[in-house]
């Protein structure tokens, strides 16, 4: 197998004892202390975060115009519209500009 196939394969192994690990430490306790709750509860909005911040500050206007419609369909419809519509303008606007 080539060298990205086995980085592949590693990460998803880390990623997958990761989640286990945590949600084993996790399950261990039979209430969350509310900070600690809410800090789980910000978890996504960081990793969007990471996500969309690198992409805001270095991409062209293909990406801009992807990320604004993007934050337009997410002001009325719901997550998995928003990437989708996202995902299609930035790719439309890549293939036809």
């Amino acid at each position: 197998m080539s060298t990205t196939v086995w980085i592949i394969l590693a990460g998803a192994a880390l990623t997958y004892l990761a989640r286990a690990g945590g949600h084993i430490v996790l399950s261990r306790f039979e209430r969350l202390h509310p900070r600690v709750e809410a800090g789980l509860n910000a978890v996504p909005a960081a990793v969007l975060t990471t996500l969309v911040a690198p992409v805001a500050t270095t991409g062209g206007p293909i990406e801009l115009a992807a990320l604004g419609v993007a934050a337009l369909v997410a002001l009325r419809a719901s997550l998995m519209t928003m990437f989708a519509i996202g995902a299609a303008v930035l790719i439309a606007g890549r293939n036809l500009l």
